[in-house]
């Protein structure tokens, strides 16, 4: 549903749309034959402020593809909605790196229907996840692309084995050999163990929408609702439709991986086990250019595969160069915010989902005011969280009575988090253990030397060690947030007022973390795990 390239194009949300546009990216650079496939949100994604409550408030900018470099195909796509047949546009975003290799992201239009991202009720959301399944999989065909392996990011786009079906029996093969044949180049990444995350409709809705094409394919109604049954009356879910038709599912963390397997035991016909490509960033977007170039003077090629960027080198950075780089960083941050660069930054910047605990960290407002430290906020909650909402206005409230020591940062994106991360020293991250899938904004705070101070949820059990980080158990409210408060004062501010230690802490971070969370090397994992047999079994 959504890809974050750059904050110009604003059709991406968070953190799953960021990992497309990065995966894109790294894919580019690695010279992978790939495309990626979504929709162009006219209305984007909403710019956030901030009322004199302390609310967050929505607004919408009309998005202009042409004066953002788009190109419009010579192509239209037609996908029929429940009787209507819309006919939507195709246009084209190059992804690339300016070294030649280029992945294009094709986005579908129908100005009515793409009018904002994750906007309008279920029949809203049922046509827009339609066209981009349905009108994906023709759009690839109108332009000619070959596609043999399809990678469904998220259930969003679970429709697409349907139409693959379809067409496969349109041309002659019987449904069960349609069945198989997409079920095997067909590869499923679940993002959340949170049910919101996790597409559900009425059963009604989707026979409504869905079961023309499902006929067409030689599935009837009964087996097409069997495709999304998860044991609840009257529901359909996409992630199980999903898992049932792929031969290749993953999570994106090692964690996650366990936590998924189990909560789709139960599945009756579902035989492909969910496995685990643990998340990682594009280094050429979030690593500082400051510390792109040091690291290039010690012998380290950040965009290279991570066998061949001679990350170990990286140890040997020189010291004061490093904190140099690093206090340029945080004198930009303090520029934006006002805080004191000299003072221990702590910084928590994400979607505003309340599994992550946001407020945690203010429960003893006393306690934490007391340690030399400050905290920069940012992000956003999704225009229908209200409890999200909530969590956003405490915090406000607090930076509006505490301004020089809390600042809350307004309409988070690419380009502010490009700013924040490497401007912090801390990185923390306390959701409800185990509902962070992965976590990527902790690995581009650890590629840049920002140390992470989070609960062992997603990513971080694989990341962690002394050397680079501290750790929460994710054991309760209560139980983390003392063991929080401790981290801070027994460990993590002594450790900052020793610079040669905290150096040698960034340092181990940037040496050790850098080539194992990055995008090439998740890229890779994709390409040797999944998608190389999935090309073999298409053939």
């Amino acid at each position: 549903m959504e890809f974050g390239i750059e904050e110009s194009l604003p059709i991406y949300s968070g953190g799953l749309g960021v990992l497309a546009g990065d995966h894109l990216k790294a894919a580019a650079e690695l010279g992978i034959p790939l495309v990626g496939v979504g929709l162009l949100y006219r209305g984007g994604y909403f710019h956030q402020g901030v009322d004199e409550a302390g609310r967050q408030t929505e607004s919408y900018e009309r998005v202009e593809p042409e004066a953002l470099g788009l190109h419009r195909e010579d192509v239209t796509v037609d996908v029929d909605l429940a009787g209507e047949t819309i006919s939507a546009n195709v246009w084209r975003k190059d992804v690339g790196t300016g070294d030649g290799h280029i992945v294009p992201l094709y986005l579908l239009e129908v100005d009515w229907l793409t009018d904002a991202l994750y906007s309008g009720d279920r029949e809203h959301r049922i046509r827009q996840e339609l066209l981009l399944g349905v009108g994906g999989v023709r759009a690839l065909e109108a332009l000619g692309v070959g596609a043999t392996v399809f990678h469904m990011n998220e259930g969003h786009s679970a429709f697409l084995a349907i139409e693959r079906i379809r067409s496969f029996v349109q041309h002659g093969m019987s449904t069960e050999a349609a069945m198989a044949r997409v079920k095997a180049s067909t590869v499923f990444t679940t993002h959340t163990p949170v049910p919101a995350g996790n597409e559900i409709f009425g059963t009604d809705l989707v026979a409504r929408y869905v079961e023309p094409l499902a006929a067409e394919a030689g599935i009837d109604e009964a087996e097409f609702l069997a495709l999304g049954d998860f044991g609840e009356d009257g529901a359909f879910g996409l992630t199980p439709m999903s898992l049932r038709l792929s031969a290749y599912a993953n999570g994106v963390s090692a964690l996650h991986g366990e936590v998924a397997r189990e909560m789709w035991s139960s599945l009756d016909g579902v035989d492909t086990e969910i496995g685990h490509v643990t998340n990682g960033v594009h280094l050429g977007t979030w690593l500082d250019p400051d510390l792109t170039d040091l690291l290039a003077e010690t012998g380290v090629s950040p965009s290279a595969p991570p066998e061949n960027a001679g990350w170990e080198k990286a140890a040997s950075i020189d010291r004061d160069a490093l904190w140099r780089v690093h206090s340029a960083s945080k004198l930009r941050l303090a520029e934006l915010t006002h805080l004191d660069p000299e003072r221990l930054t702590i910084g928590f910047a994400r979607r505003f989902a309340t599994y992550k605990r946001a407020a945690l960290v203010y429960t003893d407002l006393e306690r934490l005011l007391a340690l030399p430290v400050q905290l920069v906020v940012a992000g956003k909650a999704h225009p229908q969280d209200n409890p999200g909402k909530d969590v956003m206005q405490e915090i406000i409230e607090l930076s509006r009575q505490h301004s020089d020591r809390i600042v809350f940062l307004e309409d988070y994106d690419i380009g502010l988090a490009q700013t924040i991360i490497p401007g912090c020293d801390i990185w923390l991250n306390n959701p409800t253990r185990p509902l962070e899938a992965s976590g990527t904004s902790g690995m581009k705070a650890a590629v840049n030397g920002v140390l992470n101070l989070s609960v062992l949820d997603g990513w971080w059990p694989e990341g962690y060690d002394p050397d680079v980080g501290w750790a929460i158990d994710g054991v309760s409210d209560e139980a983390d947030l003392e063991q929080l408060y401790r981290l801070l004062e027994e460990q993590v501010v002594p450790a900052w007022q020793d610079r040669e230690r905290w150096l040698e802490m960034m340092t181990a971070s940037i040496t050790k973390l850098s080539p194992r969370f990055s995008m090439h090397r998740a890229v890779i994992e994709y390409v040797e795990r999944y998608y190389l047999p999935a090309a073999r079994a298409s053939q």
